[in-house]
């Protein structure tokens, strides 16, 4: 099973997390449709909660912090540096909300915003080095961002990262969308491609599950809602749903 209980190398989607309206709800929500499991939620860390697949930590979940700001996943890059990164925000014309942040002895993070004001995070490894388990039911997947602009947003993430992308062919990415992977000179890491009107936008978070067709049921029995129902696609059966508080999120099969 792919584990990893190392610092991911810079620039690689590592963490992921969710602010939920109702903790409680969307603890039983998550594991009804994702099977988790939970650890943590100690006072002095706000109650935040570690997500756990088949017993390794695989994402967060804590209370919402601000009633303003509707619940969403939010996906944090790995970085040696948070410091010099969140400058590297700024200097190609993003900005960042919360300044690196020691959280503990876990690592040390950032919240920022890309200049098409589409949130991500930036990790900083201490005793968290991130998600120790992926590609499994239940655990990420893959992350993109669907943006208006997408060579603005590609010129934005290569200054920050050091991204390099590759477009995918307008036939395997479906129905014409320019949409492309990025990668630091290896494996491809997420994807980037132009956003749809009717679908989400910003960051979003693919889940692998072991049926897209049973998880978008369990999504739709426990009050979700689905945006596109399962398809096949070159890489699996894909479906994009929403949760009851209307965070949306991804599922791969």
């Amino acid at each position: 099973m792919p584990r990893r209980n190392t610092p991911w190398p810079a620039g690689t989607p590592c963490w992921v997390d969710y602010g939920a309206a109702d903790l409680d709800a969307a603890k039983a929500f998550y594991a009804e449709v994702l099977g988790w499991s939970y650890t943590g939620g100690e006072p002095e860390f706000g109650g935040y909660l570690t997500v756990t697949v088949d017993g390794e930590q695989a994402g967060g979940m804590g209370p919402q912090q601000d009633p303003d700001d509707p619940p969403k996943w939010m996906t944090y890059f790995a970085t040696d540096d948070a410091a010099a990164t969140a400058a590297c925000i700024r200097e190609a014309g993003g900005s960042v909300i919360v300044e690196p942040m020691e959280v503990g002895p876990m690592g040390t993070m950032v919240i920022a915003r890309d200049p098409q004001g589409n949130p991500f995070g930036l990790w900083q490894s201490g005793l968290n080095t991130g998600i120790r388990i992926h590609n499994e039911p239940g655990a990420l997947a893959w992350n993109e961002a669907m943006v208006a602009d997408t060579a603005g947003a590609k010129q934005f993430y290569t200054a920050v990262f050091g991204f390099t992308f590759e477009q995918m062919d307008p036939e395997t990415a479906g129905e014409g969308m320019d949409y492309a992977t990025f990668n630091t000179g290896g494996n491809p890491l997420g994807g980037l491609g132009a956003s749809d009107p009717s679908m989400p936008s910003g960051w979003l978070t693919c889940f692998s599950v072991a049926s897209a067709d049973e998880a978008v049921a369990a999504v739709e029995a426990r009050g979700g809602t689905v945006t596109m129902q399962p398809m096949d696609t070159p890489f699996g059966r894909f479906a994009i749903v929403e949760d009851p508080w209307g965070a949306p999120f991804e599922v791969l099969q």
